[in-house]
């Protein structure tokens, strides 16, 4: 193998496959980036035997070969490398890297010995815009449990109903539902949060249309020149949706950024009683006020001004309380609930594909 590759190039696609590889693993090249030629392009891959992660780039190809390199070595030097043109010549298992000013040799061990994950022979195949699909898996994947015991609970659900594509995750004490809008192909799949998190990363500021493969085991994300390929979980998903209310005996209209900054405040005083907050209801007043105590510190009271259809209180988590604020886009913001003990909802009254629901604690 001989070719010449830009830096810029190079260093990109390190970066989006680098993460990947895992030093800690029993097998030595699970931490180590494979490189190889291919149809005239350069690929670079990297696997944990959970996620695979492969991004094609650019090169002037001399003569075809492959190899495998420490991901965090190469990584970390073509990174601090200068923009510029480099050369990799492969000698045996030893890798040249050449440019102006640098020539280094690093060992690799042969690409034979890499593990490959198996390609999706007969699967379905659908595709979504990424941008829309970006931002639905980060108003999702907050709310997806990492209690390895619970293993269906870590992935995100993705699945059609009525012709419609939905995305899912709850860890059971929050809910968080995404309506993807239009969908043909029949889907229900249970995709790792690991898995979305590094699909996140490696979309980036992508613009086209995301390509989505799969089977009963595995799912392939094809993005450009890269591609991310990935284990199912294993599993029935409950039937989150029998949950979510659909009528409120309290609720409230606001603006989003009114009770953002009275749970931020409150949360400081609440970490002492593990995030907890009150909130109460006032629809004389028309207001909101949330209540936190901290034993040692003291205790604060803040009140927000809304649009209040009858009176109540719910103590909640207050850390998922800012994390579904973060997530709802929009000025306003809906908060409904049904009693003290019954799930709480929140969503942007004028954007209805978004439902996020907090589970209330114990007051």
């Amino acid at each position: 193998m001989k070719l010449q590759v830009t830096q810029e190039n190079l260093n990109l696609a390190l970066n989006s496959v680098g993460r990947v590889a895992n030093s800690r693993n029993t097998l030595p090249i699970l931490s180590n980036v494979l490189i190889q030629t291919k149809n005239n392009r350069l690929s670079l891959s990297a696997t944990n035997l959970d996620i695979a992660i492969v991004h094609f780039i650019g090169a002037k190809i001399n003569s075809e070969g492959s190899i495998t390199v420490p991901a965090r070595l190469m990584q970390d030097f073509v990174g601090n490398l200068p923009s510029g043109v480099i050369e990799l010549d492969l000698d045996n298992t030893k890798l040249k890297v050449t440019t102006d000013q640098y020539h280094s040799v690093i060992n690799g061990i042969v690409a034979d010995d890499f593990p490959v994950m198996p390609s999706i022979t007969e699967g379905r195949t659908w595709k979504i815009e990424a941008g829309v699909f970006k931002k639905g898996l980060q108003q999702v994947v907050i709310a997806a449990s990492g209690d390895e015991t619970r293993q269906v609970l870590t992935g995100v659900y993705m699945h059609t109903k009525d012709g419609k594509l939905y995305i899912a995750a709850t860890d059971s004490y929050r809910l968080a539902e995404k309506d993807l809008g239009k969908n043909d192909e029949e889907v229900s799949i249970l995709v790792p949060a690991n898995a979305i998190q590094d699909l996140l990363r490696v979309i980036g500021d992508y613009e086209g249309d995301v390509v989505i493969t799969h089977d009963g085991q595995q799912i392939l994300f094809q993005m450009g020149d890269i591609e991310l390929t990935a284990r199912l979980v294993e599993g029935n998903y409950p039937d989150y949706q029998k949950l979510i209310p659909s009528e409120f005996t309290s609720s409230v209209d606001l603006k989003r950024a009114d009770l953002l900054n009275v749970t931020k405040v409150s949360s400081l005083f609440a970490r002492e009683s593990a995030g907890s907050v009150t909130i109460e209801l006032n629809e004389k007043e028309g207001t909101l006020s949330i209540r936190s105590v901290a034993s040692q510190l003291g205790e604060n009271t803040a009140i927000a001004k809304g649009k209040v259809v009858g009176s109540g209180s719910i103590t909640l988590n207050s850390r998922y309380l800012l994390d579904a604020l973060s997530a709802i886009s929009g000025e306003d913001i809906f908060f409904g609930f049904n009693g003290k003990l019954e799930p709480t909802i929140l969503k942007n009254p004028k954007e209805q594909t978004y439902r996020h629901i907090i589970m209330p604690l114990k007051s």
